[in-house]
């Protein structure tokens, strides 16, 4: 199949026990997001190891300059949205990729960058974002409200044609890497339950630089931020604040935007379009962050808790890696609209130490994910 490099060419590998191995770094897309951030911290630890993707927007590739980066024949489609309904052909051009000549790939996946098959006697590290969702976790999620709007019915309609043979197709796939790590305790758990595999755990990099400490800074409402989609939950925050009457900033975009708006009361305030430095200031400026969905990690609110900023959690999935009962944050359960008014009755920003609320997330830095993965290639590089 047709690949298509971009930026510069050539390879230089680590000056470490590695340094002999020609390494390769396989992602699934750069749009957006926590997944992409863990290929820029891999980029930084082999800079110039080419990347292989389906497609790259303009913005990303300038943050992975001067890498190499190789996309697929679907970088040049016209309608970017068009990509994201094509599963099928994403996992057929990461399957036939020619990987012979690299002695480690790194593949970053939460869906089909892990099809690749390097070759013989290459060692194949899947850093594992997530089983992929829309066929396993949040199948039954993505058939209720798929995220494309008025192109919603064939979003189903494919789906539930193709989801037996893909799910079939996504296992088998998962069976191939050689190591498997995980992105937090709750993805290990969904890898081991879908795919039947051990993994390790490694948390993915957060830019806690950005957003922390803060010092004399007057806090006021609440904060949530994230892509408007049903899974999110962001309608429970906006709900439970306008029925409580609290002031709540809501950042991002998404399908269930207007959604949102529609049944938001006079406290909620939208921003669709925040620059880094605008969301780095609501967090800091927030008396809590709420955090209502099951995500398989969730770097937002670890960028929170940078902040100084508690956050207020449903009890499952990343979020207990890293939210402390009275300490970093709350926890609420179940995931209803009554619970969530309940713990934000209870919550009382000045019983938490925003300062040590900010030294909490240094835990989850580039800089200590880059160790771990150091750590881990040593290990597994002496078995």
């Amino acid at each position: 199949m047709r690949q298509e490099p971009v930026g510069a060419t050539g390879f230089a590998s680590r000056q470490d026990k590695t340094a002999q191995l020609k390494v390769v770094i396989v992602h699934d897309w750069f749009v957006g997001g926590g997944a992409e951030r863990v290929v820029l911290e891999l980029h930084k630890m082999y800079p110039e190891a080419p990347i292989y993707t389906a497609y790259c927007s303009r913005a990303w590739r300038e943050k992975l300059a001067p890498a190499t980066i190789v996309t697929s024949y679907m970088q040049h489609w016209p309608l970017s949205r068009l990509r994201k309904f094509l599963p099928v052909f994403r996992a057929i051009w990461f399957s036939h990729l020619n990987l012979d000549g690299y002695d480690l790939v790194i593949s970053s996946s939460g869906a089909e960058a892990k099809f690749i098959k390097p070759r013989p006697g290459a060692k194949h590290i899947a850093y594992i974002h997530a089983p992929t969702h829309y066929y396993w976790g949040r199948y039954d999620e993505y058939m209720k409200s798929p995220g494309f709007g008025a192109l919603d019915p064939i979003a189903r309609f494919g789906l539930k044609l193709l989801v037996g043979p893909m799910r079939r197709w996504d296992y088998k796939a998962a069976q191939r890497p050689d190591y498997l790590i995980a992105n937090s305790t709750y993805t290990k758990s969904q890898i081991k339950k879908y795919y039947g595999r051990d993994s390790v755990v490694i948390h993915p990099p957060v830019d806690i630089k950005r957003f922390g400490p803060k010092t004399g800074v007057e806090r006021h409402g609440l904060v949530i931020a994230g892509r408007q989609t049903p899974y999110k939950k962001i309608d429970l925050a906006v709900a439970a604040c306008t029925k409580l009457n609290l002031p709540l900033t809501v950042i991002g975009k998404g399908p269930d935007h207007k959604k949102l708006v529609a049944v938001a009361g006079p406290t909620i305030k939208f921003i669709d379009n925040a620059s880094d430095e605008e969301v780095a200031k609501c967090f800091a400026q927030a008396e809590a962050f709420i955090f209502p969905g099951v995500d398989d990690f969730g770097i937002v609110a670890v960028e929170a808790l940078a902040a100084g900023t508690p956050v207020i959690a449903f009890g499952e999935g990343g979020a207990l890696e890293y939210v402390e009962p009275r300490k970093t944050g709350l926890l609420f359960k179940p995931q209803t609209l009554k619970a969530l008014i309940g713990v934000l009755k209870s919550f009382k920003a000045d019983q938490f130490d925003n300062m040590a609320i900010t030294k909490s997330a240094v835990k989850f830095s580039p800089e200590v994910f880059r160790q771990q993965f150091d750590v881990f290639l040593k290990e597994i590089g002496s078995k």
